[in-house]
């Protein structure tokens, strides 16, 4: 299944915060591809969809008791007035979604073409819903709410049989939800349990917009949603549905953890050349404990280690008991790879590994005081010195370091 669609995918859930009116669903569109494209994310705006005259029943369309009743019939929209949107959404370079409630909502996301189609978290068992939204062959986000296990392996087993891509969305249906319901552990459940499909986490946390991202982020989710709204035309923000001001701090976030996160966790990590400079700083050099001939074999007793690791020089990364000394060795003097007949010192990938890592080595001068001398010099004076036979030595030596 080709899941790279919801990878760092943003869904900012318009809903029907449009209250029916094309004219303030354009206004919420183009003020968040604004923060979209400041931000540099990938994001879909989402629409909602029902068949308003089929999907409330008839004996209850004037119960004014009922908010749902209420605000459904308020915030209807008809479809050439969805289709506006929708290709708002296009224009403004973000990916136009929607949840539909219902089959016939579902055709309705097919003749708008809609890439993703989003299942509610009130609808993970509504199978005749999901058996239409599946017909469409297109890529599934679903949020968890408060389904059972066995709604979410049904699901997600129903989608996988089918190769449909499927992104589930850990999610707390309490609008809107306090820092103490999250409940953000749930994703490291998600990502264990269907290791195979993109977790992301749907939010309408009302306190904060940095943390959670942070954490979530950092707990593996990679696909991202939130109520959206504007102040507009004295209408009331519902305290789940974010700003775009803070929208903005929610991608800054979101960058914030990919920075401090890094790579791919499934893989280890490539240290940066400044990284290894620092830590060879650290490693221990080889140094000889007392004068040491030439063709001595080098015993434990022989040397010691200490810092600073100078360049060319062994380190207790290459230590090995057994080698033979192609030179004197005085007391205190370090010892150096070309010094030794070792598989280590014909082994030229490590050699220039070696040669590069360290201090700069060192002379005394009359004066007492020290001057650099290069490692290229000292290796040549060292293989003029001795030249070993070397058909002992293996074709291949593995590198150890």
């Amino acid at each position: 299944m080709n899941k790279d669609i919801f990878e760092e995918l943003f869904v900012l859930e318009l809903a029907n915060n449009h209250w029916g009116s094309v004219r303030r669903g354009l206004k919420i569109i183009s003020d968040y591809a604004k923060i979209v494209r400041f931000n540099n994310v990938r994001s879909a705006i989402k629409l909602q969809f029902r068949d308003v005259d089929r999907f409330i029943h008839k004996d209850f369309r004037d119960r004014r008791d009922i908010r749902y009743i209420g605000k459904t019939l308020a915030t209807k929209m008809e479809e050439d007035e969805f289709a506006i949107l929708v290709n708002a959404i296009r224009r403004s370079g973000c990916i136009p979604t929607a949840t539909p409630f219902d089959e016939r909502s579902v055709e309705l996301c097919v003749r708008l073409d809609l890439p993703i189609i989003k299942l509610a978290s009130s609808d993970v068992n509504d199978w005749p819903l999901i058996e239409a939204i599946a017909k469409t062959r297109r890529p599934v986000v679903a949020s968890t709410g408060g389904s059972s296990l066995k709604d979410l392996d049904d699901l997600v087993t129903f989608f996988e049989r089918r190769n449909i891509p499927l992104a589930i969305n850990h999610c707390v249906s309490i609008y809107p939800s306090e820092d103490s319901e999250l409940e953000l552990n749930q994703i490291d459940y998600l990502k264990h349990r269907y290791p195979d499909h993109i977790i992301g986490f749907s939010t309408h946390e009302y306190t904060d917009w940095r943390n959670t991202m942070l954490i979530a982020y950092a707990k593996g989710a990679r696909t991202f949603e939130r109520h959206v709204d504007i102040e507009m035309d004295d209408v009331p923000v519902s305290p789940y549905c974010s700003l775009p001001h803070q929208i903005d701090e929610w991608f800054k976030a979101f960058h914030k953890a990919r920075e401090l996160c890094g790579g791919s966790g499934e893989t280890k990590r490539v240290p940066p050349v400044k990284e290894i400079k620092y830590l060879d700083s650290l490693v221990r050099g080889v140094y000889a404990r007392k004068n040491l001939p030439e063709g001595h074999k080098i015993s434990v007793d022989d040397i010691y280690l200490a810092v600073p690791l100078q360049k060319g020089q062994l380190s207790c990364r290459e230590l090995m008991a057994g080698e033979v000394l192609l030179k004197p060795v005085k007391k205190d003097e370090a010892v150096f790879i070309d010094m030794i007949d070792s598989p280590y010192a014909y082994n030229d990938t490590l050699k220039q590994h070696i040669y590069k890592r360290g201090v700069p080595l060192e002379k005394a001068t009359a004066n007492g005081e020290a001057t650099p001398v290069k490692a290229d010099l000292l290796k040549t004076k060292l293989l003029k010195k001795a030249k070993p036979e070397k058909s002992h030595i293996p074709a291949t030596i593995p590198v150890v370091n």
